[in-house]
């Protein structure tokens, strides 16, 4: 494969990509064309401000990056299957390596937990919006034009290959030269600035948006783990973007942050990449916490066991997680005080996390328990967890982690936890949330084709790799000959993962499946809640309407929907007396999407050391600021009329009172 060119050539594979692209390219431009869909597309989709809207297309990016990502792993473990294999040169064995973490962590599971955040959050908090619209917009299109950029790198420059943290000094010009490592950087930066604002746009939202009546002790669970995501990213995040820019700096201008050259180390890459690498493993999986406990109590009509000490075990969670990271360096020799202070601080952030299985576990006995699409996720969710909890505190124990550290034996142990933990948690609430952001029900044949073949290929993939790391081999591994292969057992329990991993990918063909014919076919949701629910996302129609609330809600404690039905079929609910008015809502506007194609150029320009065009990207990056900076007329109000005319349809007018 040949990467010193503009184009990357000499791999059928990437001819293959670059039909691929051109024909799918090809095809959405005729669609939207021969159907007049540009301006559709212009209007309600890239210039929409609404966070539902923004949820989905977060959501589908999502998506088509878990595709992405998951192309990768199989072709690794088709790598990896036989001693001595050629199916992949080692170079490209090493960019599919780079960019498989990185896609899955940053491009798939960040953008998957912001379309949960923006669909779900404000409605559970009775808001009509988040506090920022603008910077929500500017928040997914920044997000997204990094993940453009850095997927173009394997037809253009050539990917990165230098691991999906980038260790210097392998990812410094000596070794790491071209636009490779350039596209990992400005990739991650661009939406990495997404993320901080997201984090930022959140806190506020959940502090300072709710519903007037809702106290924090009255917020729902799902909030809650938001809100401590959400901290923890305004902490770490930062951290990351510094880091890069150091890098920048000494691929770009010959600086020696990171290279033993006048006097820099990479040892402080490795601090810094892991002060945000290991805050950013529970930044993703605070949120499937969350959603699991809504889940546990929707599903077992009861309310959650231990609320407190399960608001308390999330905070401890996103505070304890910035004292862990030197438990990545073990084996690097900072001595025994230090590894000490570390492997204490990682033991202690299992409890917070067992204090949640067992809130769980409590909420569901003696429930009336109902198994449905997400509770099965969940079901799947706790022997998984607690596997790859397990396996984390071994590691965590500094001298075991001497002979756990290098080896396959972590690679299962991180996949464990991400997907077991992540990737259930995040598909459960997709589950359970879909019926509310597209008024229908998922089919539930396919769910479970699909459920079960994630399942048995998770376990067929990942098992045999904890005994693979402790028969010797071990990670960034790209071949091993027949010795290894057949005299240690490491080819059967190699081909024996990779027959998993391509069960787990037909389980994502059948979700896709699932997903298309639902749309057609799936059961309608023509109350508003579809699981007999108990927050109040549940309260208003599916989908919900533009302002989400006509009037806002009066919440009297925790699961405020749930205690509105039981006043109601008690008959001693009272409605209060109800005042339309008209809604204050913001305007779209294009000016986030014009910015991001700025960033593009920039990040373009950057990458190839284009220095001209990536200093007119930035100036164009400033001139957008500068013209939203002189636009006032960026909010608009629903006519009261209209509101009224919009609950009638929706068959929720109520006609109390006086409406203004």
């Amino acid at each position: 494969m040949n990467t010193s060119g503009f184009f990357v050539t000499g791999d059928p594979m990437i001819y293959g990509a670059d039909v691929s692209i051109v024909l799918v390219s090809v095809a959405i431009i005729f669609y939207l064309t021969y159907f007049k869909k540009w301006g559709w597309l212009w209007r309600e989709w890239i210039t929409t401000v609404d966070h539902k809207k923004i949820g989905i297309m977060y959501l589908i990016a999502s998506l088509l990056m878990l595709f992405r990502g998951g192309v990768d792993a199989v072709l690794m473990r088709l790598q990896l299957a036989m001693p001595d294999n050629k199916f992949l040169a080692s170079q490209h064995y090493n960019e599919i390596f780079t960019t498989h973490g990185t896609i899955m962590i940053l491009f798939m599971a960040m953008p998957f937990m912001f379309a949960l955040f923006n669909m779900v959050v404000p409605l559970q908090i009775g808001a009509r919006d988040v506090a920022y619209p603008f910077l929500n917009a500017v928040s997914f299109w920044l997000f997204f034009i990094g993940a453009m950029l850095f997927n173009i790198s394997f037809v253009i420059g050539g990917s990165a290959s230098a691991g999906w943290l980038s260790y210097p000094p392998l990812s410094e010009n000596q070794f790491s030269p071209g636009p490779g490592q350039n596209f990992w950087i400005w990739g991650i930066q661009i939406s990495g600035i997404g993320s901080l604002a997201t984090g930022i746009n959140f806190v506020v939202t959940i502090l300072k948006m709710r519903t007037p009546s809702m106290r924090l002790r009255d917020m729902p669970l799902f909030t809650w783990s938001v809100l401590s995501s959400s901290i923890a990213i305004l902490g770490v995040f930062p951290i990351l973007t510094v880091s890069l820019a150091m890098l920048t700096i000494d691929r770009l201008l010959g600086g020696h942050f990171f290279t033993m050259d006048a006097g820099g180390n990479p040892m402080m890459w490795i601090n810094l990449i892991w002060m945000w690498g290991h805050p950013e493993v529970y930044i993703v999986v605070l949120p499937a916490f969350g959603v699991f406990s809504e889940i546990v109590a929707t599903f077992s009509r009861k309310r959650i066991f231990g609320y407190s000490s399960m608001v308390f075990s999330m905070i401890a969670i996103s505070v304890v997680s910035y004292f862990t990271w030197a438990h990545h360096f073990f084996t690097m020799g900072a001595g025994a005080d230090v590894n000490i202070v570390f492997a204490i601080a990682t033991m202690i952030i299992a409890i917070p996390t067992g204090v949640k299985v067992f809130n769980w576990l409590f909420t569901m006995f003696r429930g009336r328990i109902r198994v449905t699409q997400p509770l099965l996720w969940f079901n799947a969710f706790i022997p998984t967890f607690l596997v790859g909890g397990a396996t984390g505190v071994m590691l965590a124990a500094a001298p075991a982690d001497y002979q756990y550290h290098n080896s396959y034996f972590l690679i299962a142990h991180f996949h464990q936890v991400l997907i077991g933990g992540v990737v259930f948690g995040y598909l459960a609430g997709l589950y359970y949330w879909w019926p509310k952001l597209f008024g229908f029900k998922l089919n539930d044949r396919l769910g479970k084709w699909a459920f079960w073949l994630w399942q048995i290929g998770f376990y067929v993939t990942f098992m045999p790799q904890y005994a693979l790391g402790f028969m010797g081999m071990t990670r960034r591994i790209y071949t091993y000959n027949q010795t290894m292969g057949w005299d240690m057992g490491w080819a059967p329990l190699n081909l024996i993962s990779t027959i998993g991993a391509f069960l787990m990918g037909i389980g994502f063909i059948f979700q896709v499946w699932q997903i298309l014919y639902s749309i057609k076919y799936g059961e309608r949701d023509t109350t508003g809640d579809a699981w007999d629910g108990r927050t109040l996302e549940w309260s208003i129609p599916s989908p919900p309407p533009v302002y989400n609330f006509a009037i806002l809600p009066n919440v009297k404690g925790r699961d405020a929907w749930w205690y509105h039905k039981e006043e109601v079929k008690a008959g001693t609910f009272k409605q209060e007396p109800v005042k339309y008015e008209a809604i204050h809502m913001p305007k779209n506007t294009g000016v986030p999407f014009i910015m991001s194609v700025f960033w593009f150029i920039a990040g373009f320009g950057f990458t190839f050391e284009w220095i001209w065009m990536g200093i007119a990207g930035l100036i164009g990056v400033a001139v957008t600021l500068f013209v939203r900076s002189f636009q006032y007329d960026t909010d608009y109000y629903i006519p009261v009329d209209e509101v009224i005319g919009t609950e009638k349809a929706l068959g929720r007018y109520i006609s109390v009172g006086k409406n203004a």
